[in-house]
């Protein structure tokens, strides 16, 4: 056993000082950006905020919406190669540089990829997601995913420190998923004591991939715009959503009514909903790590949107950055005891 004495911060330990700018309005803020990748050698252009790959939220009716944003979606693994089939060879070949194929590391993962990479090799980004990306198999799927598609861009995760997100580029992958713990539906850190501050990752796990010319998603601990920004502030390239995105028309989730009031589930993929349905239950040798909630419906996703790109064009202007690309080197942080004035609650 060892400790490490150096503080780790998350999003509310910090705000962003402001800085003299000579942008005289939001709009003149661009907040796309421009990436070629590592391993695929691919060109992306567009915004890189992007839909978590959970079957509450990484829905084809979500890519739809936000590949008008140049946005990406994360798809989640639970559609069948024959719900892929409608989507694709509808009007979802269109989206396809905006959307992420997801996949576990078990044999019926690795083949029903193989399936949709045959069938629709326009598809260029694949995400190799799993809860804990410490392990030997994770690494070695990740190697053998690279030798089968070497022109696709992969994604991998979830880790939170540097080594780690080394060894998963030095692997094969292109980007690398950050974050243990931090999701607002996830339980993670109760269940198992393990994770690491949000924004202390970030900051370190950048600095990693950027020196080996990869890139990095920060995934999780996002309430508000404001997270948003800090995120893209502390180095990620990317910024992954969950509970932002939760809730409305796209997402997935069960309507409910309950005294006049329209609400939707949202729940942690790890959680005993998710597994009751898509693994049979939770299994005798695990616990869940997630929960299930009710989040209050709110309808189209275009105005939350509308509300995520205006907060993170303001934190441009307030830092002098004309471009997304900018804010990190604009970014100074300073340590906080108190975000917001709550007199009329949170």
């Amino acid at each position: 056993m060892r400790i490490e004495y150096e503080l780790k911060l998350g999003f509310k330990d910090v705000m962003i000082r402001p800085k003299r700018s000579t942008l005289k309005t939001r709009a003149d803020v661009e907040l796309k950006r421009g990436f070629t990748f590592l391993h695929s050698g691919k060109a992306w252009n567009g915004v890189p905020v992007i839909a978590a790959n959970m079957d509450t939220v990484g829905t084809f009716d979500m890519a739809r919406a936000l590949s008008a944003e140049k946005m990406i979606t994360a798809i989640h693994k639970h559609y069948s190669t024959e719900e892929w089939g409608a989507f694709l060879d509808g009007s979802g070949k269109e989206l396809c540089q905006y959307i992420a194929v997801s996949s576990g590391t078990g044999k019926s993962d690795a083949d029903k990829l193989q399936i949709l990479m045959g069938r629709y090799p326009q598809l260029s980004f694949i995400c190799i997601d799993v809860a804990n990306g410490y392990s030997e198999h994770f690494v070695q799927f990740v190697k053998q995913t690279r030798s089968l598609y070497p022109d696709k861009t992969i994604i991998a995760g979830n880790v939170v420190t540097g080594e780690m997100v080394e060894e998963l580029l030095l692997a094969g992958a292109d980007i690398v998923k950050v974050g243990i713990g931090p999701g607002s539906v996830c339980t993670t850190r109760v269940k198992t004591g393990v994770g690491y501050p949000q924004l202390s990752a970030i900051i370190e796990c950048a600095d990693a991939a950027h020196g080996l010319g990869g890139q990095i998603i920060s995934d999780g601990g996002c309430k508000v715009p404001g997270d948003v920004a800090k995120a893209f502030g502390a180095g990620a390239d990317f910024v992954m959503l969950g509970g932002m995105l939760a809730g409305h028309d796209e997402s997935g989730g069960e309507m409910i009514e309950e005294n006049n009031e329209k609400y939707k589930l949202f729940y942690g993929m790890s959680s005993k909903t998710a597994m009751d349905k898509h693994a049979g239950g939770v299994a005798n040798y695990r616990a869940s790590e997630g929960k299930t909630v009710k989040i209050p419906y709110r309808g189209a996703v275009a105005d939350t949107l509308k509300d995520l790109l205006g907060g993170i064009r303001s934190t441009c202007t307030y830092v002098g950055a004309g471009r997304l690309k900018e804010l990190t080197k604009r970014t100074t942080f300073i340590r906080v005891a108190e975000q917001h004035n709550e007199v009329f609650g949170g």
